[in-house]
């Protein structure tokens, strides 16, 4: 009997070709159904032995996460093979500069339209209008990571910016589609309701 308790193997054996046995270290975290296709890229990158002596030697309270974080490694290493989740790490981290200098910039036009309340409709039309002109979330940073209000699970690219050199500093923009997204968004589903 498998773990799966489907009578299938689990995904991780499905993609190996082997026999799923009670135990299985892979089982809990990569389904029958669509665990062959998130396994297919730990395997390639990290190996399916090495992975399974990972997760064998951490407290089961901590081998979803473990499971989760390493499907997500090995999809950002495949698709971009040098920096891996340091690119994406680093788009997020402009996006938050950038969002910070939003905030003040907004804080700053409140601050001066509560001093200035003589023209109360000319402050909030002013307001508006400069409002329209700071620089927009794109839609896909909210489906991507789930922050804010404005969820959208059916995105799958999000602007990211590629780091040429680390030791110039220099940053190119790019469109980096991440055609992963939907598959780990259901993994970690999945292992959250478990």
């Amino acid at each position: 009997m498998n773990m799966t308790g489907t009578g299938s193997p689990c995904g991780a054996c499905k993609f190996l070709r082997r026999k799923c046995v009670r135990g299985c270290v892979f089982a809990p975290y990569f389904c029958h159904e669509q665990g062959a296709a998130h396994f297919s890229a730990i395997h390639k990158v990290f190996g399916a032995s090495n992975v399974s002596k990972l997760l064998a030697h951490l407290p089961i309270s901590d081998r979803c996460e473990a499971a989760v974080t390493i499907a997500y490694e090995a999809q950002a290493r495949l698709q971009d093979p040098i920096y891996g989740c340091v690119s994406h790490i680093f788009a997020l981290q402009q996006q938050v500069v950038n969002l910070q200098a939003q905030l003040a910039s907004l804080k700053e036009q409140a601050a001066h339209s509560i001093t200035t309340a003589a023209n109360p409709n000319g402050d909030v039309q002013s307001w508006w209008q400069s409002s329209q002109n700071q620089p927009q979330l794109d839609a896909d940073f909210h489906g991507y990571f789930g922050g804010g209000a404005e969820i959208n699970p059916n995105t799958s690219s999000l602007n990211n910016q590629s780091f040429g050199s680390f030791d110039s500093g220099e940053m190119q923009s790019e469109e980096r589609q991440w055609p992963f997204q939907d598959d780990l968004e259901s993994v970690a589903f999945r292992y959250i309701h478990h």
